[in-house]
């Protein structure tokens, strides 16, 4: 049986979690330049222009435009000549004719490169501190 008197003590039981800066070590991070002389190359595409003169002596009326036929380029040359009356003349025509051309080349070039450094350093003790 129990006694009326007895009484049962009751405990609570808690926990702190606290947490602190731990420093365990250091590191140092620098970059390196280094020069590094390559070769580059590249496909250069050359335009050259070959001018022909082809004389007219044709009595026009008006100037011609400036007119293509296939890949030439034909660019009227006119004078004015003075007989009794004027009269409009096509002297010549110059003929433009393109040729594109492609040339491989090589040039030395310094490029930069950087590359990262890194330094590691442990230490011994562990930097407690406590809280208050």
């Amino acid at each position: 049986m129990t006694n009326a008197q007895d009484t049962l003590q009751v405990v609570d039981e808690f926990s702190t979690v606290r947490k602190q800066d731990v420093v365990t070590g250091k590191v140092r991070v620098s970059t390196k330049t280094e020069l590094v002389d390559e070769v580059v190359s590249a496909m250069l595409d050359r335009q050259d222009v070959e001018v022909s003169r082809v004389p007219r002596g044709i009595e026009i009326t008006e100037a011609p435009e400036i007119r293509t036929e296939g890949d030439v380029t034909i660019v009227p040359i006119v004078e004015e000549i003075l007989v009794v009356e004027k009269r409009l003349v096509l002297k010549e025509e110059l003929h433009l004719r393109r040729s594109v051309s492609s040339e491989h080349v090589e040039l030395p070039v310094t490029l930069r490169k950087q590359r990262a450094v890194i330094e590691r350093s442990e230490t011994d003790e562990p930097n407690f501190e406590e809280e208050k």
